[in-house]
């Protein structure tokens, strides 16, 4: 028999009305569930998520009876967070999954579905193999990271220890971080502080901040316009590539395929084929490497397209602090400070001629 989990949540937002009446509430729920299961193990063995909403809805209507909670209980369903609403205030998830685990994935961080006015929440979880097994929690003390796969989403694991949820980690409570405008950039912000080297969170976004293709192509598809204004952008947010050091390409390497979506063999020769080119300045000729030439080509319009980025996303890709006034003067300063690696054309007095 293959396992089969459910998952139900419960939610709500006023000043805590009957919180502890609700809590037994649920503990009734969960003993009605384990006992409805054991006597009817076929049938739960056959629910989809759907069938459990209801039963979780009617097994919460008849545990209602006699307290505040009477005649309150309502399938919402559908894309809606949460499925199930109690008193207007706290509210039920149903999720399903078909492993022997008490794991699986969440609802959104955004929330962008959630009904107004449901505060307070708590995950019922529903392991639907034999023997079937429900657990209930608060909802934020079993989420223990984020995942992605349209979207950020919480990771679901009933079993984490106190102090280890995902809030814990990043130090901001569930209800703090619901309430913010944009919440997905602060869970961005705690896993770029985590990053190794060769890492990227290529999934997330904050403003204009990195988008992912959802279109992969190779390189030699791409038009030679869109190739050049590709290589005009990764001139503007890496310039490391402009250094001597080995792994000088593999940022770009990684923004090409996951933002710009395009794959490229060998995203070096974009910049070094050819070899080296002789370069005219000051009455002086200078023989730069390759990449050197092309970016002194380019200057005109990289200079444009810094002044047209977002801020915040320059001091992410380049990792300084950076204002609207001084961004090409940043730019210019970390490329100068890598090209001096390769070459002694100086850099620095040509970029101020532009």
């Amino acid at each position: 028999m293959v396992p089969l989990f459910y998952i139900t949540m419960v939610i709500s937002t006023n000043p805590e009305p009957h919180k502890k009446e609700f809590e037994v509430l649920l503990q009734d729920m969960v003993t009605t569930l384990k006992k409805d299961s054991s006597l009817n193990m076929k049938n739960y063995l056959k629910y989809s998520s759907s069938d459990l909403e209801k039963v979780t809805k009617d097994v919460l209507q008849d545990c209602a009876e006699g307290t505040p909670f009477e005649n309150t209980i309502q399938l919402i369903g559908g894309q809606s967070f949460p499925d199930i609403i109690a008193y207007n205030y706290y509210g039920v998830e149903v999720k399903t999954t078909k492993s022997n685990h008490w794991k699986s994935t969440g609802s959104s961080v955004a929330e962008g579905t959630r009904i107004r006015g449901i505060e307070r929440i708590y995950m019922l979880f529903g392991k639907i193999c034999a023997p079937v097994d429900f657990m209930c929690k608060p909802y934020e003390d079993c989420l223990s990271e984020v995942v992605v796969t349209h979207s950020p989403r919480y990771l679901i694991d009933m079993n984490i220890p106190k102090g280890e949820t995902f809030f814990d980690k990043i130090k901001v409570p569930y209800d703090q971080l619901r309430k913010q405008d944009n919440p997905i950039k602060t869970v961005l912000d705690y896993y770029r502080q985590r990053l190794k080297p060769g890492e990227t969170t290529w999934w997330a976004e904050t403003g204009a901040s990195k988008k992912s293709n959802m279109i992969v192509r190779l390189w030699s598809s791409v038009s030679p316009v869109e190739r050049q204004t590709i290589k005009n952008k990764a001139m503007c947010l890496f310039p490391e590539i402009f250094g001597h050091t080995t792994n000088k390409f593999n940022r770009m390497n990684l923004w090409l395929a996951s933002v710009e979506g395009v794959v490229v063999p060998n995203a070096r020769d974009l910049f070094t084929a050819g070899g080296q080119k002789e370069l005219e300045f000051a009455g002086k000729n200078y023989l730069v490497p390759r990449i050197i030439f092309t970016l002194c080509h380019s200057l005109p319009t990289i200079k444009k397209l810094l002044a047209d980025y977002d801020i915040e996303e320059l001091q992410e890709y380049w990792g300084i602090h950076v204002t609207p006034l001084n961004a090409f003067k940043s730019w210019s300063s970390l490329v100068t400070q890598n090209a001096k690696t390769i070459t002694n054309f100086p850099i620095a007095d040509y970029i101020t001629t532009i």
